[in-house]
């Protein structure tokens, strides 16, 4: 069963820390192996500046997970449309001596929440309903998941964590222009609500490059936080904000859904691949189960010695995503629903459907019967010289969320209720078709895509890596683990090559350009299959710790031009 904490008991866990400490030091004594640990400390995300926070706790002396919380407030800042603190996500924790924790703080759904929330008396699914203002938002996760890692597993105080967010947002940070072009982008949504136009806005127009961006609201509000912790957000003044404007504007969120809201402390779910472990998010999040299976049917075919380019990998490839989404559909919050979802990461599983594909590799496409995040999603990851690693992912779902700021607090709101199956047949934003056992229920949390995951070598920590992109999170995840466990690509090579992914419905294989050449895309046509091409996608964010050396490398995906890497060398 997993650990619940409240915003109210995890402030009576901060007085048993010590003692818990002292424990915990007893039996890390007795029991750890000898660990060969990182020489640097390493921190990538898709913001330079939020990477840059975290860096420097680990200068400052704080752990992986210090740091892993200060880039999460500072992504906050710099990043609004996809870092947050009203919108939730999860964190998968490597720590030193092989204990592997998984923090669940996904948003639920309110109390009033219902199945039919979005329909009109017509029966008609209302889709605007779910992406756009306070009927969309579940109650956010984001604050009490990262203060919790911080009260169990970090060693920094709050306020030093969060100072790097509260400067950023206060003092300001100069605009690039990837950030220019998103604002320039916006301007007609910043415009239409004053209270956003008065952040994002410099006297009616779209801040340029170079511009200092303040955002004085989110500044007094992640110091409220810093000052009075998760209580103040889930209790207090925040929690009374966001409520009176949700019942303001139609929606359904409560003081009871803030008050009761709670974060799951988890074991990881593991699977193996190659003699690699894969440490990788369990239920609620969908993405670790389907990424395990697309690898356990993948196992049986040998990609090596067939090359990654050759039209047969590919297709092998293609056939396990189609299994992997196909099988995504049957599974849900396991607070209320019971998904299968042990048979399928097993090795017999894999096996069977690999010899069902390998029946029908020389046949048109296969046609199974179809029994979510938005891209606005944002990944980090982080390893200290001592051992520890987390690898996070948080959202807001759409771009800017709900497109709602509650008053004068300073931050974006998430549409969440959206990642819920409105109804059979029913795609949500993504093209995902989902089935009742993810249909909306009071206090329920949505299936999710996101798959912060961590390798093994041999027990020794060997990746960590993840990626924001809705659905596409998991392709863009086993693609890269592919290129690196199997194709001998760097890192950084692995992140930045191109990607293509498919998941049932729509019945198209979407590629990046140049994912495919036209020979290998035409061998495949031949086959049944059918492409469109899209702009690039994601932004997976990884670190490689060489098994030898133990030198860390980053992997920072250009996709997403503001991120970038900082390393820490201590003496």
């Amino acid at each position: 069963m997993p650990k619940l904490f409240s915003s109210k008991n995890l402030q009576a866990n901060r007085m048993g820390k010590a003692l818990w400490s002292l424990l915990y030091l007893f039996a890390f004594l007795i029991h750890t192996p000898i660990i060969a640990n990182a020489t640097e400390g390493l921190v990538v995300s898709e913001h330079q500046l939020a990477s840059a926070a975290g860096a420097a706790m680990l200068k400052k002396g704080g752990n992986a997970i210090d740091a892993a919380v200060a880039v999460g407030y500072a992504l906050a800042v710099v990043a609004p449309a996809s870092g947050n603190i009203g919108g939730g996500g999860f964190m998968t924790i490597h720590l030193a001596g092989n204990k592997n924790v998984f923090i669940n703080f996904r948003e639920q759904a309110p109390l009033a929440a219902h199945a039919d929330m979005f329909v009109d008396p017509k029966g008609k699914v209302r889709p605007a309903l779910a992406t756009q203002g306070y009927l969309a938002v579940a109650v956010p996760g984001t604050v009490l998941g990262l203060d919790t890692a911080l009260t169990l597993y970090g060693t920094l105080p709050r306020s030093v964590v969060m100072q790097p967010a509260i400067r950023l947002a206060t003092e300001g940070f100069a605009v690039t222009p990837d950030l220019a072009q998103q604002f320039k982008n916006d301007v007609t949504f910043f415009r239409g609500q004053p209270n956003i136009a008065a952040i994002f806005l410099n006297k009616g127009q779209p801040y340029l490059a170079g511009e200092c961006l303040r955002q004085t609201n989110l500044g007094r509000t992640l110091t409220l936080i810093a000052k009075q912790g998760p209580l103040v957000f889930y209790q207090g003044e925040i929690a009374q904000a966001v409520v009176a404007a949700s019942k303001t504007h139609g929606g359904l969120l409560t003081l009871a859904d803030f008050a009761r809201y709670t974060i799951q402390l988890k074991s990881p779910l593991t699977c193996q691949y190659r003699g690699y472990t894969l440490i990788t998010a369990p239920l609620p999040s969908s993405g670790g189960i389907v990424l395990c299976e697309m690898l356990q049917i993948l196992a049986n075919f040998p990609l090596q010695q067939l090359g990654f380019h050759s039209y047969k990998t590919l297709q092998y490839t293609i056939e396990a995503m189609r299994y992997g989404f196909h099988d995504r559909n049957k599974l849900g919050d396991p607070d209320f629903v019971a998904s299968p979802f042990e048979q399928f990461i097993s090795k017999q599983y894999g096996a069977t459907v690999a010899f069902d594909i390998e029946q029908q590799i020389n046949r048109p496409a296969l046609s199974l019967p179809f029994a979510s995040e938005h891209p606005e999603t944002t990944h980090y990851s982080v390893v200290d010289t001592k051992g520890n690693a987390a690898s996070v992912t948080y959202t807001l779902n759409g771009r800017y969320g709900a497109g709602v700021i509650a008053g004068n607090t300073g931050f974006f709101l998430n549409d969440e209720m959206d990642d819920f199956s409105a109804g059979r047949n029913i795609a949500n934003q993504f093209g995902l078709l989902q089935s009742n056992l993810n249909r909306i229920q009071p206090g329920k949390r949505p299936l999710s895509s996101m798959t912060p995951t961590i390798v093994l070598k041999n027990n020794k920590l060997f990746l960590v890596i993840g990626s924001p992109g809705g659905p596409r999170i998991i392709t863009s995840v086993l693609l890269a683990l592919l290129h690196v466990l199997n194709d001998g690509l760097t890192i950084d090579q692995a992140v930045n090559a191109p990607r293509f992914h498919f998941q049932g419905y729509p019945s198209q294989v979407f590629l990046e350009p140049f994912a495919f050449t036209t020979f290998i895309q035409k061998q495949l046509e031949w086959r049944g299959y059918q492409f469109i091409t899209e702009a690039p996608w994601g932004a997976v964010e990884a670190i490689y710790v060489d098994p030898k050396t133990h030198q860390v490398f980053p992997g920072v995906d250009r996709r997403r031009p503001d991120g970038g890497s900082a390393r820490v060398t201590l003496p």
